[in-house]
């Protein structure tokens, strides 16, 4: 099936199997590796890409189900000018990362977390909702949980400087 899909920014006219996922389609086919496949059941979240703005797991999801929509990896999330998000920096900070191999699928959850409630550090429930939704084995939850209150506070601040 023919589709397009506009990922971090940029449109892409593919050709895909009509079963063929989202995931595979992102790291096969556009070479955005950044994009994990862990458990492949839509449970441990490493796959997490914003979907239209909305975080979806990617290894449930089929590319034709995407067809017009934009996609936003870990690869999109750094600025325009290369800079890296607030979330990466916190991230970076926290010590939030062991392995990394979860880590895209945190930053992709905390940032749609972040852009639906610009609120949401001071609320520590609101942040440990959006880390229970996805599972890491390495660092424990706290320095990420850390770091996307590091982040919202990052993003408070500079809201208030404009």
């Amino acid at each position: 099936m023919k589709i397009t899909l506009t990922v971090n920014g940029t449109g892409h006219p593919l050709d895909v199997e009509p079963r063929r996922l989202l995931a595979d389609v992102l790291r096969d086919d556009l070479g955005l590796t950044g994009t994990h496949l862990g458990c492949e059941h839509g449970i441990c979240g490493a796959c997490t890409v914003l979907m239209d703005g909305r975080p979806v797991r990617s290894c449930l999801v089929l590319a034709v189900q995407c067809d017009g929509g934009s996609v936003r990896t870990v690869e999109g999330l750094a600025g325009p000018d290369g800079a890296p998000h607030p979330l990466q920096r916190a991230f970076s900070a926290e010590h939030a990362l062991q392995c990394g191999f979860c880590t895209p699928g945190f930053l992709m959850a905390a940032a749609a977390a972040l852009e639906a409630d610009p609120d949401l550090g001071a609320e520590p429930d609101a942040v440990a909702e959006v880390v229970g939704s996805n599972i890491c084995r390495c660092t424990g939850y706290e320095p990420i949980r850390r770091a996307i209150t590091r982040a919202a506070q990052e993003q408070r601040e500079q809201a208030h400087e404009r």
